[in-house]
């Protein structure tokens, strides 16, 4: 046998013990209550599992079943029957239905599922899946209709043509009367920033030590010397910092700043995260760090999103903020083409809708800023050369100048006039690009106002420059120093129906904004998949993170209700709050984009892996035979960034326990593996029956194939072979000045095929569970399993690459999965694991062009078939041709391009890619379908998603004789969720009083859109509908609901008319918070 996983190495990978002890506690809670006595020493056995599981393990070597441990379960069930009795009620339930399902397999997926002794391996073959019939109507009647401006009709009207706009080269010529503003004058809102990466080309700990402490510092000084002067800041991870190497007085002048409107956080979130690779989970979860920092310690709530710098926007951050309490937003780095074409239209300032929302609940207001770039000399006016001499930083004198080479001025009297009409005119050419006479004008780069010098330059300059335009009425405006919230509440006043959300003066766009090009063919998809070791890095960190965040809040209410004083809250919600802000950092636009320098990624992995040095806290929970359970771990997950397999061996003479933990809200049928050291290894269950398991085959020899991996794939249902190539191959870059690098994708050329001068080395393996092929080619470990089970796992062929490029110069390996669906041009991509974009492939566009980030999925399919790949780590895809679909795994780049960064990619890590191939029988009647702005998943599609994402956690524990006491499993939900609704995480609220956890848990559900026109018969699923319902006293088996109550996405406001609510009810595609307590 071999029972044999590929574990990625990752540091972070310690919430596994986290988990482990969390486990523990959880069991010990429930067999340490005082009036149950319990035998020293022995270990339980509790397979963990959020919802019940179809297959329980036990102990790996010989473990005798103990006939009476069932009887011996009920007695002590018995014993805690005064504590709880609708628990045994239901319990008692469980255990009747699983005496009938020892001979006739489950009867349903519905209930509570705690299996107890002789339960089976594997239920019964589930026929169809049931859905309720309106739950299918979303996705056949979805879609922003009603919008003024879809994007996929954007990039179909725009020329792409470039052609040279004078002095805004990507633009045109602006001009105006000067009588215009007679009846309404020009407001302008000048407003001072300063952009600080948590890590780019210096550490965020450098950063903050050379330059942010320096900001806030001089902050204080210089905003309270003139309260006409304003200033704004995003990125509270910098501000926390800050925050605590303060004292008091100063702490008090900044609430005092913040009171009096001359400070403003924009945003709030921890960072400014990446909006094309990261994850929504994450993205949440930054913003909650962010906004319960932000709302404890200065007691202030963001009103307004500021996303100058990621490189592309996604609608899902949009939505994210809007269910966060945000009316209004700013964009930054958008095609040039579509802002020119926007330009044209007078379209910058919009709403942006979601591609699925029926009306206009989703509605926010958007700004984008129309120019190059977000320093000065881009966001006065369309004339770089003269914004430039506004800023005052790079006075004569200075450490840099104008590029432009007119250097500014010091405004005196004897300028003033002058300079202050130059400015005018810039202010006067940016409105006449909007519909209002309301201008923005930031005023800030990266790292600006370190220096007080500088800090007195802009200030007392521009306050000339405003006195003096503002005591002339000849000149029809008003300007002066404000914020990014002033400028939308002006905005607001000028035009009250913008206040009512009415569409009278702005239109309704739906849609995104990638991929997203500064200049020429200069598109930014590099970044789709740079460093891909870390995105994958990054998606395991996060499902460790939720693990640990809902074992953790079970456990606190559990140590709560038994008082059970080992259990170290405060230390152990520290832990979590340090992994929550890093997998927060690990979000910025820099980090998980693999865009900072070499040094910089390493210092950002090294703090993940460092997570577990406070997380180890958690683990001695139980006594000394937590602690000797550490050491086990220690050796399972090795701390090494090269290395892809990091597996403990177990050896089978001694006694293990085995604990299965799954993070899912769904019942799953999963093949667990582990590596044993014999093959006459014996796993048992609770019961001490023999598990049915599968030993190893023996390799074979090397055989020739074609080099085409797989040609075939059989639908089961019909048994129709359907031709699916999968192959590999190179790009290059392209032999012109500017190349490709960590940003920029820049091609030689359509890509070339993958050609190896020996065949590879094959290796085959069949068994009951699983059969694999294994392939060694020189850059690629391609290996392809197929499960043989009646879980969601077998719905689909899994696709593991182990890629290593470490000795290739610039060159892009690439996997492309070529069928015979007609997709013609069009193919699918989701955003941020959220929702689904349509793209097309436009042959007007560059190859770089048609790449579009994928963070989950990405599908192709016409009327009869859909061929969807799911991925365990975001990565760059596209569709070059009918048919196919093409992801980049990894890139190599021995060069900068020119984009800040200063040098190449060439610190690869031998990197694991995990894939799923998932082919699915549909039926469409009208094509005209095809063409709707918006696509949904299946729901086998999402179910498969989310186990990739979370795949089951198996932890051990060596012991020194077989226990007599195994029990059955710890499953905290009543049943399995519906399967359109995922629990995104159970958040342990902080407290408002310190830093140490609350009573409360931010509850998390997101109910998913899908498509049912797919078929319902043995889909694998353990699941049905309800129409987004669920009963909130039927969720939990363990605990009572003592109050639950909507809020806001982040937690900052809660509904004018929020109360204890008894039952939950979701639409589809909306996620959801709820402030929880149990008891």
């Amino acid at each position: 046998m071999k029972l044999s996983r590929q574990f990625t190495v990752f540091g972070s990978a310690i919430f596994c013990v986290v988990i482990f002890s969390l486990y523990l506690m959880l069991d010990r809670g429930h067999l340490d209550y005082p009036k149950s006595p319990r035998r020293e020493g022995s270990f339980p056995q509790w397979p963990c599992s959020l919802t019940p599981n179809r297959a329980c393990w036990g102990g790996l070597g010989h473990l005798p079943g103990q006939l009476s441990m069932l009887q011996e379960k009920i007695d002590h069930l018995e014993r805690l029957l005064a504590e709880n009795n609708e628990i045994i009620s239901n319990i008692r339930d469980s255990v009747i239905n699983l005496s009938e399902s020892v001979e006739d397999g489950p009867k349903s997926s519905q209930g509570n599922f705690s299996q107890g002794a002789g339960s089976p391996l594997l239920p019964s073959k589930q026929s169809s899946l049931v859905v309720d019939p309106e739950d299918c109507s979303f996705a056949l009647q979805s879609g922003s209709r009603n919008s003024d401006v879809q994007m996929l009709d954007v990039y179909s009207l725009i020329p792409f043509d470039n052609p040279d706009g004078g002095v805004w080269k990507q633009g045109f010529d602006i001009s105006y009367l000067f009588n215009e503003w007679d009846s309404k004058p020009l407001q302008v809102f000048v407003v001072p920033h300063s952009h600080n990466d948590p890590g780019w080309l210096k550490t965020f700990d450098d950063y903050f030590r050379e330059m942010t402490q320096y900001i806030f510092n001089n902050m204080v000084i210089k905003l309270k010397e003139d309260s006409r002067r304003k200033f704004m800041w995003s990125e509270i991870s910098y501000l926390s910092k800050w925050w605590d190497t303060i004292d008091k007085p100063k702490k008090d002048a900044v609430k005092s700043l913040l009171q009096n409107g001359q400070f403003e956080i924009v945003t709030g979130g921890w960072v400014m995260p990446d909006e094309a690779a990261a994850h929504y989970f994450a993205l949440i979860d930054q913003l909650i760090e962010g906004h319960q920092w932000v709302g404890k310690n200065l007691g202030v709530k963001p009103r307004s999103g500021w996303a100058i710098d990621p490189f592309g926007h996604s609608p899902t951050m949009a939505y994210l903020l809007k269910r966060a309490g945000f009316s209004h937003m700013l964009i930054q780095r958008v095609h040039y083409a579509v802002k020119k074409h926007f330009a044209l239209h007078k379209t910058l300032e919009f709403y942006w809708r979601q591609n699925w929302d029926l009306e206009s609940g989703t509605d926010i207001f958007c700004h984008m800023m129309p120019f190059y770039s977000y320093d000065i000399p881009h966001t006065c006016g369309p004339d770089p050369k003269i914004c430039c001499q506004f800023d005052f930083k790079r006075l004569p004198g200075g450490r840099f100048g104008c590029p432009w080479g007119v250097p500014p001025e010091t405004i005196h009297l004897g300028n003033v006039q002058k300079r202050a009409e130059m400015l005018l005119d810039q202010y006067r050419k940016k409105s006449k690009l909007f519909r209002t006479t309301v201008v923005l004008a930031p005023l800030g780069d990266d790292f600006r106002y370190c220096e007080r010098t500088e800090w007195d330059h802009q200030f007392k300059n521009y306050q000339l420059l405003f006195d003096y335009m503002n005591s002339h009425p000849e000149y029809n405006v008003k300007i002066q120093f404000g914020t990014l919230s002033d400028y939308f509440d002006a905005l607001d006043k000028e035009d009250v129906t913008i206040g009512k959300n009415s569409q009278s003066t702005f239109p309704v766009l739906s849609g995104d904004f990638f991929t997203y090009a500064d200049r020429d063919d200069h598109y930014w998809s590099g970044y789709f998949t740079s460093r891909p070791f870390y995105k994958r890095m990054d998606r395991i960190l996060e499902s460790h993170l939720r693990a640990a965040e809902i074992l953790y809040y079970f456990a606190l209410k559990q140590a709560q209700k038994y008082k059970i004083s080992k259990f170290l809250s405060s230390s152990h919600y520290m832990a979590l709050t340090e992994a929550r802000r890093n997998l927060g950092l690990f979000q910025h636009h820099d980090a998980i984009t693999g865009t900072a320098k070499d040094w910089v990624v390493a210092f950002i992995f090294d703090e993940v892996v460092n997570v577990h040095q406070t997380i180890s806290t958690m683990t001695p929970l139980v006594s000394t035979a937590v602690e000797k359970q550490q050491s086990v771990f220690k050796a399972f997950f090795k701390n090494s960034v090269d290395s892809v397999l990091a597996v403990l061996t177990f050896y089978c003479s001694a006694f293990l326990y085995l604990v299965v933990c799954n993070p899912s809200e769904q019942d799953r049928i999963s093949v667990v593996s582990v590596y044993v050291s014999s093959p006459t290894a014996q796993v048992t269950s609770a019961s001490g029956k023999p598990v049915e398991i599968q030993m190893s085959a023996v390799w074979n020899t090397a055989s020739t194939i074609s080099q085409t991996a797989y040609e075939e794939l059989i639908n089961k249902e019909d048994g129709k072979h359907h031709e699916v190539k999968v192959q590999f191959s190179w790009y290059g870059t392209t032999s012109k000045k500017d190349k490709s690098g960590a940003y920029l994708f820049l091609p030689d050329g359509e890509a070339k095929p993958y050609v190896y001068t020996a065949l590879p080395f094959v290796r085959v393996q069949h068994g009951r569970f699983y059969s694999d092929v294994t392939c060694f080619l020189e850059h690629v470990t391609h290996r392809v399993r197929l499960y043989n089970i009646q879980g969601i796992e077998g719905q689909s062929v899994e696709v593991s690459n182990i890629v290593d490029i470490r000795k290739e110069h610039n060159r892009e390996i690439a996997m492309r999965i070529s069928s015979s669906i007609n997709s013609q041009n069009r193919f699918y991509t989701d955003l941020n694991g959220y929702q689904i974009q349509p793209r097309m492939t436009m042959s007007k566009l560059p190859l770089q062009a048609n790449v579009y980030p994928m963070t989950t999925m990405a599908y192709i399919q016409d009327a009869k078939h859909r061929l969807t790949l799911l991925s365990a780590q975001s990565l760059g895809v596209s569709s070059l041709k009918s048919g196919q679909i093409e992801v980049i795994m990894d890139r190599r780049l021995m060069q900068d391009d020119n984009r800040g960064l200063e040098q190449g990619v060439h610190d690869n890590k031998v990197t694991a890619n995990l894939f799923r191939i998932l082919l699915e029988k549909r039926s469409v009647v009208n094509m005209e379908e095809e063409k709707k702005s918006v696509s949904y998943p299946s729901l086998v599609s999402h179910v498969t998603s989310s186990f990739l994402n979370h795949p089951v956690f198996t932890m051990t524990e060596k012991i020194p004789v077989p226990s007599l006491q195994l029990l059955g499993e710890f499953s905290p939900l009543l049943s399995s969720l519906p399967c359109d609704i995922h629990l995104v995480n159970l958040r342990t609220i902080q407290s408002k009083v310190d830093g140490k956890h609350s009573d409360e848990a931010a509850l998390i559900l997101h109910r998913k859109g899908f498509d049912c026109r797919f078929s319902s018969r043995d889909t694998g699923l353990l699941c049905s509908t309800t129409q987004g319902k669920i009963l909130v006293q039927k969720l939990f088996s363990m605990f009572t609901v003592a109050s639950l109550i909507p809020s806001s996405l982040s937690l900052m406001h809660s509904p004018p008319d929020a109360r204890n609510i008894s039952e939950i009810h979701l639409s589809p595609m909306e996620i959801s918070t709820f402030r929880i307590q149990l008891r």
